[in-house]
């Protein structure tokens, strides 16, 4: 089988010649040396003997923001944007840890009715223009080495995890649940008409499958939350893709354990980056207890246990998920992330065991 018929059929329940491994290089892939960067993920997990699966591969839309003068700075350490529109000023900042080599946002634009005024102003505004040419023609040069799945969603993800993350953070935004429920709701449903034309525009593409990252977790919303907030907006964009007979990943690397139930019954294909602990909250083993078995699952493999376990404790493990999975959708990964003191020859060792595994 080609990589590309491997995972597709690994993801949707089919026959497959062997298991599907696809590292996942988040992290791992900016500490390597520039020369390598240079020949992109595909030459590297080609040459690697892995199975490419490129998470957020393009995407085929873009968007415009008429209606709103949208600005940035940057300067010592920090990161300033602001969107400014007739009902007032949203201002966010991020700030530069060199120890993670990664910023966070550390000021969220959303802290009043007002405020979510004007982000409603934002998003009411704003256009959704369909660039589906590019996203075509990418992959078709790929071919059979490899499966893409673009990014889906007005923000990457849904709408209200947007919310935590990005415009109000939890605090707040359960605050505001408590105080203005119809505000936050009516802000919603602004948002999540220019996520579902994403959707609508992304179905008319020759992707077979799509992903967005929603970095799902109890550690930062409920299950009530996730039941009434989250999971109705994925089951619409699922219902979409499905009629054009294609499919959704649901990038989800947190604590899950009291999600997949709700995650379950969203008409997912798979669930992407799922973690045992202590990255996550579940193991695969009561993960497989609580998805059916038409939702794959993607992952397994635990970033630090993958970096400070010996190559034969990790192919051990490795043993014990294709065992477990041998009668499930299941592509191997290492979850979420990869620690960039992880060694290829880790990964090497892993490829050679997946191609003799029986």
């Amino acid at each position: 089988m080609t990589p590309k018929e491997r995972l597709l059929a690994a993801i949707l329940g089919k026959e497959t010649d062997r298991p599907a491994f696809s590292p996942f290089l988040a992290y791992y892939w900016e500490s390597l040396p520039e020369a390598t960067r240079m020949k992109g993920q595909l030459s590297y997990l080609e040459a690697m003997g892995a199975d490419p699966l490129l998470r957020g591969h393009g995407c085929a839309w873009e968007v415009r923001t008429p209606g709103s003068e949208v600005t940035a700075a940057e300067h010592s350490g920090k990161k300033r944007q602001t969107i400014a529109n007739a009902k007032g000023v949203l201002t966010m900042e991020w700030t530069y840890v060199p120890a993670a080599d990664t910023w966070f946002l550390t000021t969220h634009p959303v802290k009043t009715v007002a405020d979510l005024e004007t982000m409603r102003a934002y998003y009411d505004a704003m256009e959704v223009v369909p660039v589906r040419e590019a996203l075509n023609a990418g992959i078709m040069r790929l071919g059979e080495r490899a499966l893409a799945l673009p990014i889906l969603g007005i923000e990457q993800k849904s709408c209200f995890q947007s919310m935590i993350e990005h415009w109000v953070g939890t605090e707040e935004l359960t605050y505001l649940l408590y105080d203005e429920p119809e505000e936050i709701e009516a802000t919603l449903w602004s948002m999540q008409r220019k996520a579902f034309e994403t959707v609508e525009v992304s179905a008319e593409t020759r992707a077979e499958g799509f992903i967005f990252w929603d970095d799902t977790s109890t550690t930062n919303q409920s299950p009530a939350f996730y039941d009434r907030y989250v999971a109705p907006e994925i089951t619409h964009w699922t219902a979409c893709l499905a009629a054009s007979g294609k499919f959704l990943v649901q990038h989800a690397c947190g604590h899950l354990h009291d999600l997949l139930p709700a995650m379950a019954r969203q008409g997912i294909a798979a669930v992407e980056s799922l973690s045992p602990p202590p990255t996550g909250n579940v193991t695969v083993r009561e993960a497989l207890e609580l998805l059916p078995p038409e939702v794959a699952l993607i992952g397994g493999l635990e970033p630090t246990f993958l970096l400070y376990e010996p190559v034969e404790t990790v192919l051990e493990e490795v043993d014990r998920l294709l065992e477990m999975n041998r009668d499930r959708r299941f592509v191997l990964a290492n979850s979420d992330s990869c620690p960039p003191g992880v060694s290829h020859e880790k990964f090497t060792a892993i490829v050679e065991h997946v191609k003799n595994f029986h």
